[in-house]
C-alpha cells in the first residue's frame, strides 16, 4: 500500500511537473540509514534526496517506517508522502515547495 501511495503522487507531481519528476529516480526504503552522511547536520528520518553527480540521476528516497509510524491513518500518511516528495523536490530545484505544490502542508 505505502509504495502504490508513493507511486501515485509521483504520477499526480508527474502530471503537473514532467520537467521536474522525470529526471528523477524514488526509491523507498524501510528505514533511513544507521550512519548519517558527514554532511547532514540534522539527519531527516522520513526522507533524503541526493544530487545528480557522475552520471547518476537524482534520486529522492522515503524512509516507509518512520513516515508510517507519524501518520497513524491512510489519510494522514497519503499527506505525509505528498509532504515528502514536494519538499525534497524543491530542495533538489532550489525552490519553495509550494511553487511545486500549493497544497503543500494543507
Amino acid at each position: 500500500m505505502f509504495d502504490d501511495m508513493v507511486a501515485a503522487q509521483v504520477r499526480r507531481l508527474g502530471d503537473a511537473w514532467p520537467e521536474l519528476v522525470r529526471p528523477l529516480q524514488f526509491a523507498v526504503e524501510d528505514v533511513p540509514p544507521s550512519d548519517p552522511v558527514p554532511w547532514q547536520v540534522e539527519p531527516n528520518m522520513t526522507s533524503q534526496c541526493f544530487p545528480a553527480g557522475h552520471g547518476i540521476p537524482a534520486r529522492i528516497v522515503l524512509y516507509r517506517m518512520p513516515l508510517q509510524t507519524q501518520a497513524p491513518t491512510k489519510i494522514e500518511l497519503q499527506l505525509a508522502i505528498r509532504d515528502e516528495l514536494v519538499s525534497r523536490m524543491a530542495e533538489l530545484y532550489g525552490r519553495r515547495p509550494e511553487e511545486i505544490d500549493p497544497d503543500f502542508g494543507l
